[in-house]
């Protein structure tokens, strides 16, 4: 069959700058949209009230269901009513990260992202190509009225990033199709089957703060110029941790330095990110600022030869801080000494699905005061009970201390079914298109297909999506040819679906 179809309707106005000449235009159009209107996890109200309101001028059936989540019901193609209803899914919220030296507030300012060697881009913030474009390719199916498809529904969730909320809380079975297509992976020709599930484990101490003494002087550390990342995707390239580094500078200061007292620690900014920046303030007597600045200078030297062709940004620095309170000598220790020893990194490899992560854990979240702190460790496996084990030692760790530990947001895992037929048909439409064999993978990063189909037995899912580097970082950045290749992938995998019959 052809997979020929009539281009979008024009757009109203002329899209600006960066976008201007972008195709396909509809596509952009719609991301333009995302990135004009604040979105971060918690906070996508105004969006989606914006595209309900949006759906709703088309002509389009909306439901906001209890959790906040956004779905909008297209009819089928004339003479494709009896085709299985397919649903377009993505999130539509973004994470948010930022370089320090960036001034941005995600709540008010638009993303402003540029082109660049055909790659859109955001320079110093994350780009919210993730998922931002599954959710542009989906509102541009929806206005187009020359495809060809059957019943349609697009589930735009809330809160993926900060724990799935919105799709744990859709309601079983509301959802009418049988077939699904998750737009929200990261590597143009290569179709998704199965993620990993998921635990966060939270720990809390609460403490009594203690006077800075006569004779001390205030520093801030500062650990800067990692590259981040995603937490699932890049797990695996050994890139560093700002915080289990700081950490582990500090206990070595501690141990040089007896005086040296520590006030607060924070580091990273969102518990699926890397952390690429974090910070100390300390208090030490003032004859030793010059043996704090040599340590430094050791403690750079070395992590920059350990992380050579991984980390060539990283700079450790002290400058003068106001100091008022200081941490008891016995929460600093058991701070200092149990985030040190927690794990973090890849745990297993996969044996199923060779080259794959099994389970891993990121400790993505520090926030240190005199009077108490709190850490996040976000653990992942292609295991439920793979998750589970590695959580409870994390867990365990931190209950010798008599620390406050809580696992919540637990999702589980995407089972692959390499027997898919819904798979089978997207890998041969790919193949009639593009004289060339897709990949079959399954990702490490956690994808809400699993929540999904534990709500809809029976429900067929495939996921896939435009390439799309530093997602979770500053620079995150997404190739624009491979935006043309998802829009014309899609719209040939619905027009073959609507051939099926239900």
């Amino acid at each position: 069959m052809s997979t020929a179809h009539a281009p979008a309707q024009p757009l109203a106005e002329p899209l600006a700058k960066p976008f201007a000449g972008l195709q396909p235009a509809a596509v952009w159009a719609h991301f333009a949209t995302l990135c004009r209107i604040p979105r971060p996890s918690k906070h996508e109200g105004p969006l989606r009230d914006h595209l309900k309101a949006w759906a709703e001028a088309h002509g389009l059936a909306t439901v906001v269901d209890a959790a906040g989540n956004l779905i909008v019901r297209k009819p089928a193609s004339p003479g494709c009513e009896g085709a299985p209803g397919v649903v377009l899914q993505g999130h539509l919220d973004m994470v948010t990260q930022q370089n320090s030296d960036t001034v941005h507030d995600f709540f008010k300012d638009p993303i402003r992202p540029v082109l660049r060697d055909g790659w859109l881009c955001a320079e110093g913030t994350t780009l919210g190509a993730d998922n931002g474009i599954g959710v542009a390719l989906s509102l541009a199916v929806l206005e187009d009225a020359s495809l060809v498809h059957g019943p349609l529904e697009a589930l735009f969730t809330v809160d993926e990033e900060a724990g799935m909320g919105g799709a744990q809380g859709l309601a079983a079975g509301a959802l009418q199709g049988r077939l699904m297509l998750n737009l929200d992976t990261e590597e143009w020709g290569e179709f998704y089957l199965g993620c990993a599930g998921g635990v966060d484990v939270n720990v809390h101490r609460s403490a009594a703060p203690e006077p800075v003494t006569t004779g001390l002087t205030g520093r801030r550390l500062s650990l800067r110029g990692l590259r981040g990342g995603h937490s699932g995707v890049n797990i695996h390239e050994e890139r560093g941790n700002a915080i289990k580094l700081l950490v582990r500078v500090l206990n070595g200061l501690v141990a040089e330095l007896p005086g040296l007292r520590l006030a607060a620690l924070q580091g990273g900014t969102a518990r699926n990110a890397l952390p690429r920046e974090a910070f100390a303030d300390v208090a030490l007597p003032a004859d030793q600022a010059d043996r704090l600045d040599a340590a430094l200078a050791r403690w750079q030297a070395l992590l920059q030869q350990e992380l050579t062709g991984v980390e060539s940004g990283l700079r450790l620095e002290a400058a003068p801080a106001e100091v008022a309170q200081l941490m008891s000598l016995s929460e600093q220790t058991v701070w200092l000494r149990s985030l040190h020893a927690a794990p973090h990194g890849v745990r297993r490899m996969s044996q199923r699905v060779p080259g794959v992560v099994e389970t891993s854990n990121n400790l993505g979240v520090i926030g240190l005061r005199p009077d108490g702190g709190d850490a996040n460790f976000m653990v992942r496996s292609l295991l439920d009970s793979g998750s589970a084990a590695l959580a409870d030692e994390i867990a365990s760790l931190f209950a010798l201390s008599g620390s406050q530990v809580v696992q919540e947001g637990a999702y589980p895992g995407w089972a692959p079914n390499p027997d898919s037929p819904l798979l089978a048909l997207c890998q041969r439409v790919y193949r009639a298109r593009y004289q060339a064999d897709s990949q079959v993978q399954v990702i490490h990063a956690g994808l809400e297909c699993g929540i999904l189909a534990a709500k809809h037995p029976g429900m067929d899912i495939v996921s896939f999506g435009p390439t799309i580097r530093g997602a979770h970082a500053p620079g995150e950045r997404v190739e624009v040819a491979s935006v043309q290749g998802c829009w014309d992938l899609l719209v040939a995998i619905l027009a073959e679906a609507a051939r099926l019959r239900a």
